[in-house]
């Protein structure tokens, strides 16, 4: 089979898929691309078993065929190539590949398209909704950053999804924070539940475009699909119980600070300069109007501190926290002012923007850490 096609235009899909592929998959067929043409058209689909993305490119072709293209090497040629149009002339039976260029030929072996593995379809998707694409990744852009990495906790390695008649829920936690992202704006008739693994979110959130397009997202118990322009992305649900995070978000905290984000942002990020390398270990002193920021590194003698103007309702106070949780939080959200609501200094804190923006709440948990690693105030 033959066709043609820019050198760019096939550059840029394949980019944008070429996340799924591992760097060295359990089985070798997983480090191609799968093409596949017909009626002038190149369907090219990378898969990892557990997530796999699809993407089309118009190509000037009356074949069809398919055959597994080597990822890595046709990438690095294509990116190395000026735009330009360029043939490809593959054969199914010796499973040759070659590429014509303006001023080069390039010959790759391939391998037999029959041991690619099959790509869920989502013809049996049982719950399906239309979300913006900027919906969509506000609610990855808000939860991925707290999911877990602990492959023993299953669960907390993916995004934990509810979808009801009134919203969703996003949920993501890796035992030290939790996010609960809610859309009042996203609705399905019966209410359904799913933990979407972190790579498959990353991946979305990746490919879809700057300018605002429609994102169509179904499911069935065992996978997620999201449709998108000339993109689809299929992914494998996590097949475990979400812990009961409503019982650790704490309902009575009644020490609340209100401060301005920026400001506080800023001086988190100079004060965790000055913390420990391994515990980002920083203290809060809350007064009346007053925010005192501490960090000290006792291995090198390094210490720095703050004090920011606020307003704090409640009884003095100091707590401590880690720094890289709270700069990451904070970064995340867009409001102009936040409030942190704290009861004791071995309790979780509750940040919230002050003022929602439209159609959305938003929640974030942090756990404290102990502070006997620092000596008295003088």
């Amino acid at each position: 089979m033959k066709f043609i096609v820019s050198s760019a235009v096939l550059q840029k899909q394949l980019s944008v898929i070429n996340g799924v592929i591992m760097s060295n998959p359990i089985v070798p067929i997983l480090e191609n691309f799968l093409f596949e043409l017909e009626e002038g058209k190149l369907k090219v689909s990378a898969s990892d078993l557990n997530v796999s993305m699809v993407t089309e490119v118009p190509v000037e072709s009356t074949d069809s065929g398919r055959i597994a293209v080597p990822a890595r090497i046709l990438l690095d040629t294509l990116k190395s190539l000026p735009e330009q149009p360029v043939t490809f002339d593959l054969d199914e039976e010796s499973l040759s590949i070659e590429i014509n260029a303006n001023n080069g030929r390039y010959k790759i072996a391939g391998e037999n398209a029959e041991d690619f593995p099959k790509i869920p379809s989502s013809e049996d998707a049982t719950t399906s909704l239309d979300i913006p694409s900027n919906v969509i990744g506000n609610a990855i852009a808000n939860t991925l950053f707290a999911v877990g990495t602990d492959e023993l906790r299953p669960a907390m390695t993916g995004v934990y999804v509810n979808l009801t008649n009134e919203n969703t829920t996003f949920v993501a936690t890796d035992g030290h924070r939790l996010i609960k992202y809610i859309r009042e704006d996203l609705q399905v008739e019966e209410e359904m539940t799913m933990i979407i693994p972190k790579k498959a979110l990353n991946l979305l959130k990746g490919s879809l475009p700057q300018e605002a397009v429609g994102v169509k997202a179904e499911f069935n118990s065992n996978n997620a699909f999201f449709a998108f322009e000339n993109v689809r992305l299929v992914s494998r649900l996590i097949d475990e119980t979400f812990p009961d995070y409503e019982n650790a978000i704490p309902v009575d905290n009644p020490n609340v600070l209100t401060i301005d984000r920026s400001e506080f942002l800023n001086s988190l990020k100079r004060l965790d300069i000055f913390a420990n390398k391994t515990t980002h270990q920083i203290r809060l002193r809350l007064e009346q109007s007053r925010l005192q920021i501490f960090a000290e590194d006792l291995d090198f003698s390094n210490e720095a501190n703050e004090s920011l103007l606020c307003d704090f309702q409640g009884e003095d106070m100091e707590i401590g926290f880690n720094a890289r949780f709270l700069i990451e939080m904070v970064s995340n959200l867009t409001a102009k002012e936040l409030t942190l609501s704290l009861s004791t200094p071995s309790r979780a804190g509750i940040i919230r923007p002050r003022e929602s923006a439209d159609q959305e709440n938003i929640l974030m948990l942090v756990m404290p850490v102990m502070l006997n690693q620092y000596a008295e105030e003088e």
